[in-house]
Formats: structure tokens, C-alpha cells, sequence
């Protein structure tokens, strides 16, 4: 399966620091999936029309089943990852972010503030996620935990 993974971040995108949330997910998504699957990467600017583009991209040109997007997900100006993907999505599925935030409230209480989503374009699912893992001591190799912060 080919996975469409992008990582939003100004600061990574222009080499300041590496992208850590990015190959968090392939390796957490690796432990968790079964079959072999393969990452098309995009490291962008928060900027919504660039994050627009390669959703569009990965769900139409690229066809992958699964889109993954991290970062961009909190209150900040420059936070636009929801925005940009709810103007390209057919469908919105705001469950997976009620998730996300109901999992993590309880030991991260900055979770409140991520407004990660998800949605449906054509036949890829979009999944937005926090920039920051935190893995916990005794969480299982599916956790996720949003930082809750840009």
C-alpha cells in the first residue's frame, strides 16, 4: 500500500531541525499495519495553499489509499493543516480528531487545543495528526500522543 505522509512545519521544511514527527508515524504505522506499504513524503511550510496542493496530489495523482498528514493541527496563525484539508475533502470525519483529543486529554491536557481531522477524498482517507509524538512508558506501539502546541 502506498501512504501519503506529509509533515508541516516552517522550521523543518527550511532545514532548522529534522522532521521527527514524519518518520515517528512510518515506524509507529509500520508496527501497527500488516502488509508492506510504502511512504510518498512531502515536507512543506505551513502554508495552505502548498498543503492543498499535495493532498490533491497524493489522493488524485499518486492515488494512495491513506494520507497522513502532522503538524499544523493547533491554535496558531500560521496552524492551517484543518482548514487546508477540509477545503479539498468530500466528506469530513471529525470523530478521528474527537478521538485523538478524548485519548490523549486525560495526560496531555494541552490536547484540547489540536483541531486535527479527518476527511474523505474520492478514495483516500485523510488523516491529520499532531506535530509532536510523546510516547509514554507503558504506551503501546500504536500511541500517538498531540503535544496539544504548534
Amino acid at each position: 500500500m502506498l501512504v501519503g505522509r506529509i509533515t508541516l512545519s516552517d522550521r523543518a521544511s527550511t532545514g532548522v531541525y529534522e522532521d521527527l514527527s514524519g518518520p515517528e508515524i512510518e515506524r509507529v504505522f509500520r508496527a501497527a499495519w500488516e502488509a508492506p506499504c510504502e511512504f510518498e513524503v512531502r515536507l512543506l511550510p505551513d502554508e495552505r495553499i502548498a498543503i492543498e496542493k499535495a493532498l490533491v496530489e497524493l489522493c488524485d495523482q499518486q492515488r494512495c489509499p491513506l494520507v497522513i498528514t502532522t503538524g499544523g493541527t493547533g491554535p496558531s496563525v500560521r496552524d492551517v493543516t484543518p482548514e487546508a484539508t477540509q477545503s479539498v475533502i468530500d466528506k469530513e470525519l471529525p470523530g478521528f480528531g474527537e478521538a485523538m483529543r478524548m485519548r490523549s486529554f486525560a495526560t496531555v491536557p494541552t490536547s484540547i487545543l489540536s483541531r486535527a481531522t479527518a476527511g474523505i477524498r474520492g478514495a483516500s482517507l485523510i488523516i491529520n495528526l499532531p506535530a509532536t509524538p510523546r510516547p509514554s512508558a507503558n504506551a503501546s506501539p500504536c500511541s500517538y500522543r498531540p503535544s496539544g502546541s504548534a
